[in-house]
C-alpha cells in the first residue's frame, strides 16, 4: 500500500519552493477550476471529488467545480478533458481505472495518457467485495465455496468491463484459487450500489469507499476489503488475506492529471493547494471514514505509478484473455 511518508516528503519539498511558484505564476487561477470526474455520481472517486471541493477552493482563492461526465469505463469524461485547454483551469481526477483502460486499450483508437501530465497522486485506498443482506453470502469464505461449487453462477458487478475493478476482482478470484464469476459491467459504482442494494446482482466489487456508507447503514455487507490490513474504520470487515487470498493485497489510488502542455508552474501551484488539503485534519478524518490514505506524490512518482498498475493490469488480463469491450 501506499504510504503517507509520500505525503510529508512531497509536502515538504512544495512548502520550501512555494513562494519561487507564487512568483513565477501569481495569476493562477484567476477564475474558477473545473475538475472533471469521468464517473456518475455516487461510486469512489465522485465521493473523494466532493470531499476535495471545498477546501481546494479555499487554498486556490476560486470555486473548483466538480462535472461528472460518465460512461465506457471513464473513457468519455477523459476524452472530454484531453481536449481541453492547457491552462489549468480543466483537471481531470482520474482512478486506476484509467490505467486498466490504458492496459486494454480500444482497437483503433489511440492512448488517452500521452494526452496529459501527472500532477499529483492524492489518495489511495482498498477495493471492496460486498453483497446485500439478502444474498445468503454471509462471508467472503461462503462466497469463494459457492464460486468454486458453481463456476460462472454468481453475478458480480463492476464499474464497467475492463475497469480497475474488475481487473482487481480477477486478481482476487485467481488468487483465492482461480474462481470463476460472471461479471457485470455498470457505467459506474453508484448505479451498481444502487442495484446490489436491490438484490438484482448477488455481489459487486467497487472501491472500498463508495460501498463504505451503505455497509454502515446496513444495506449492504461488506465481505472483504484488498487492504494488508483491516480499516481502522471499519475494523469488523476482513481483509481478502486473512479469508479466501493469502498473501493478497491490491490498492486503488486517485489521482490528478492536466492537459499535456499546461505550465510547469500551474501545475506546481495545483499540487501544493492539494497537499495542503491533504494535511487538514478535517479532511484526513473524512478520507479515514471513507477508508482512504492520503500520500501526496508529485507529477512523477504518479507517472511511475501509473505505469506500473498498467503492467499489473494488462498482465492479468491477458492471462484471463480479457479484451477492451469484453
Amino acid at each position: 500500500m501506499l504510504k503517507r511518508r509520500h505525503l510529508m516528503a512531497s509536502l515538504a519539498a512544495t512548502t520550501l519552493a512555494a513562494p519561487l511558484i507564487a512568483r513565477a505564476h501569481g495569476a493562477y487561477p484567476s477564475r474558477s477550476v473545473k475538475i472533471i470526474v469521468p464517473w456518475p455520481p455516487g461510486g469512489g472517486v465522485d465521493a473523494f471529488a466532493r470531499v476535495l471541493q471545498a477546501p481546494l477552493s479555499a487554498q486556490l482563492g476560486q470555486t473548483v467545480i466538480v462535472e461528472n461526465i460518465g460512461g465506457s469505463a471513464g473513457r468519455v469524461g477523459t476524452l472530454s478533458a484531453s481536449r481541453a485547454q492547457p491552462d489549468g483551469y480543466t483537471i481531470v481526477l482520474v482512478n486506476d481505472t484509467f490505467a486498466a483502460t490504458e492496459a486494454l486499450p480500444v482497437a483503433g483508437t489511440p492512448a488517452l495518457y500521452p494526452a496529459f501530465q501527472p500532477v499529483t497522486l492524492a489518495i489511495s485506498g482498498p477495493q471492496g467485495l460486498f453483497t446485500h443482506p439478502r444474498s445468503g453470502l454471509a462471508t467472503a469464505q461462503v462466497f469463494a465455496a459457492a464460486a468454486k461449487a458453481n463456476p460462472g453462477k454468481l453475478n458480480v458487478g463492476v464499474p464497467g468491463l475492463g475497469s480497475s475493478q474488475h481487473l482487481a476482482s480477477e486478481l482476487l478470484l485467481r488468487a483465492a484459487g482461480d474462481l470463476r464469476v460472471t461479471h457485470v459491467p455498470y457505467r459506474g459504482g453508484g448505479p451498481l450500489l444502487q442495484d446490489l442494494i436491490s438484490g438484482n446482482i448477488d455481489a459487486g466489487v467497487v472501491t472500498f469507499a463508495a460501498g463504505a456508507p451503505q455497509a454502515r447503514g446496513g444495506q449492504l455487507v461488506a465481505l472483504a476489503i484488498t487492504s494488508e490490513h483491516r480499516s481502522k474504520a471499519f475494523a469488523d470487515v476482513p481483509t481478502a488475506a486473512e479469508t479466501i487470498a493469502p498473501g493478497f493485497v491490491q490498492a486503488t489510488w486517485q489521482g490528478l492529471l492536466a492537459p499535456r502542455g499546461t505550465p510547469t508552474a500551474v501545475i506546481e501551484r495545483f499540487h501544493a493547494a492539494v497537499l495542503a488539503v491533504l494535511q487538514d485534519k478535517a479532511v484526513i478524518a473524512r478520507l479515514a471514514d471513507l477508508g482512504f490514505d492520503p500520500v501526496g506524490l508529485d507529477g512523477n512518482g504518479f507517472g511511475q505509478l501509473f505505469d506500473r498498475t498498467v503492467d499489473t493490469f494488462a498482465g492479468i488480463a491477458k492471462e484471463r484473455n480479457i479484451a477492451a469491450g469484453d
